[in-house]
């Protein structure tokens, strides 16, 4: 029986939403640490054990040693431990390329309606004007090859945008048949975008659709940290608060020193109704 959680960080409803998104026996090609491997490990150990999936780097379904720090998650033998294969990022990419990855899941720096991520630079590219970052590593070919892609990323304006200052990674660049006519593979794309508030689809024209929010939020809210106005679901659901069993594995086997999820507001609830802490 699952109980309703009774309070839970804004990183951590994230994380159970997205594992609550993985199918099990399918693969998925996961981005390096944070939320997106967070999600996976926190599915295997719940309901679907039979999961297989890729790191960033090129590693063959590992069975990771949790818990382990998460700025490790990659080139690290706890990580990477039991693996099948022992491989490179290029390979991973050979496997995507075949259509063997079902699912991509990343972190996002920023993103914009029609799914395109922006990991590089935040301002203007030319002449070292803006202000760069670490850049996309094996995200742009999680984002170009995988079936369907899973984006992560907070409900922050300066998040999304009308059009990223620098594509990193592809979404649906220009909209319907641009990433076809620039040589990806048909039916490839982003497929769900998730924040601590919010659940977002695509629609058929490819661009961002608010489909959820999460039950301490109201709509306004979320358009409110939102640079641009998404296209909207006939009816937006309220997705489900974590269990008090999810979060017992997250704490006490995956994040136990809470580096991935001890970040954000906390939310508790109150006569009834879940809120903002404090």
């Amino acid at each position: 029986m699952s109980t309703p959680a009774a309070n839970f960080s804004e990183r951590e409803f994230v994380i159970v939403q997205v594992s609550r998104l993985v199918e099990d026996k399918k693969i998925y090609w996961v981005g390096g640490g944070g939320e997106p491997l967070s999600s996976v490990l926190l599915a295997k150990r719940t309901n679907m054990p039979n999961l297989q999936y890729l790191t960033e780097d090129g590693v063959v379904g590992p069975e990771a040693v949790v818990p382990f720090d998460p700025l490790m998650t990659m080139i690290s033998s706890r990580a990477n431990y039991r693996a099948l294969q022992w491989s490179t990022m290029n390979y991973a990419a050979d496997l995507a390329h075949l259509g063997y990855v079902d699912y991509g899941i990343l972190a996002t720096l920023q993103v914009d309606r029609y799914g395109n991520v922006n990991s590089t630079v935040v301002g203007k590219y030319e002449g070292g004007e803006g202000r760069r970052f670490g850049g996309p590593g094996g995200a742009d070919s999680i984002a170009a090859l995988a079936w369907r892609t899973i984006l992560v990323t907070d409900q922050q304006k300066r998040k999304f945008v009308d059009r990223v200052d620098f594509i990193s990674s592809p979404g649906f660049l220009d909209g319907p048949g641009s990433r076809e006519k620039h040589g990806l593979p048909p039916g490839t794309g982003p497929w769900r975008v998730y924040t601590p508030w919010a659940m977002f689809g695509y629609d058929t024209d490819c661009q961002l659709m608010l489909q959820a929010i999460a039950p301490y939020v109201t709509v306004e809210q979320v358009l409110d940290e939102m640079s641009f106005k998404p296209k909207m679901a006939k009816k937006i659901e309220i997705l489900e608060p974590p269990t008090e069993e999810e979060l017992l594995i997250l704490r006490t086997q995956i994040d136990v020193g809470g580096q991935v999820t001890d970040r954000g507001r906390w939310v508790e609830l109150r006569d009834g109704k879940y809120c903002f802490a404090g």
